[in-house]
């Protein structure tokens, strides 16, 4: 019997992976899962013990987007007709909101993000994904915004950083077509990092990860804080000093240098809660 939809944690050594877990579906986010989301992201914001955040869908897709299903059941919970009233549409706007602010909070983690983008990527799906710092695929990878099949509009939060990471043409054709773009074309255009051998994706996106949290945790959420303040416009030089302040403070700095001219491997202190 399937399990309820939901988003699974799970720990090991200084990652957590998020499994997005409805694969009778695809992996499509139903409401409770969209709300999930940001609630699983704070603690793990303030843990100190988790560097790397991987998120991933359960079985062979990543997530088919939003569970269009819940706007059509009926008062018992079953599906319905088809027929999209006045509270579905309603529904459908409050979806929209709960989707958002999950991607939201996911692109605003403090921490290194990546996405293990397995099968379908569609919708809700390339707004997780692309809210994400890294995104490594497969061959199977299809990415896609079919917002133009369902007359959505598109979270604009979320077309914004498609648009930064593959163009406004790109953007635009994706929108306008609903066509989904397979694995070569997504690693061309941008929106993905990496393509590799479906059989690795789970070793190489592990060894990814473990790579992020065995770097300066200082010199990595800066590069994030700074890199994600460059695209948004909003670099400043307090920002900067704050962050070189924080290398120095930390012992970071100081660490790196030394290893680098003892020739050994550096070691980084574990960062503040």
């Amino acid at each position: 019997m399937p399990t309820a939809p939901t988003i699974d944690l799970t720990t090991s050594g200084t990652s957590a992976t998020l499994r997005i877990d409805h694969p009778q579906r695809k992996n499509a986010m139903t409401a409770h899962m969209w709300g999930l989301l940001p609630r699983l992201l704070e603690p793990l914001a303030k843990d100190p013990s988790v560097r790397v955040v991987v998120l991933t869908g359960a079985g062979t897709d990543f997530c088919a987007g939003a569970d269009i299903s819940e706007l059509t059941a009926g008062a018992d919970g079953t599906a319905g007709g088809g027929a999209v009233d006045v509270d579905a549409a309603g529904a459908r706007v409050l979806d929209d909101r709960l989707a958002e602010a999950a991607g939201e909070a996911l692109a605003a983690f403090p921490k290194p993000t990546i996405a293990m983008v397995d099968g379908l990527c569609v919708g809700g799906g390339c707004l997780l994904a692309t809210a994400c710092d890294l995104r490594v695929g497969t061959p199977r990878t299809r990415m896609g915004v079919p917002a133009a099949k369902l007359g959505v509009v598109y979270p604009a939060s979320s077309l914004r950083r498609i648009v930064a990471l593959a163009g406004p043409s790109t953007a635009k054709r994706l929108l306008f077509t609903a066509d989904l773009l397979g694995a070569e074309e997504a690693l061309r255009t941008g929106l993905l990092d990496e393509v590799v051998p479906e059989p690795e994706l789970a070793h190489h996106v592990t060894g990814l990860a473990a790579t992020v949290g065995d770097r300066s945790q200082v010199s990595v959420r800066a590069a994030k804080s700074l890199v994600d303040a460059i695209g948004a416009g909003g670099l400043t030089p307090d920002l900067v000093r704050g962050w070189d302040e924080e290398a120095v403070r930390s012992g970071d700095l100081h660490e790196g240098i030394t290893a680098f001219l003892e020739r050994r491997p550096a070691r980084f202190a574990a960062p503040p809660s």
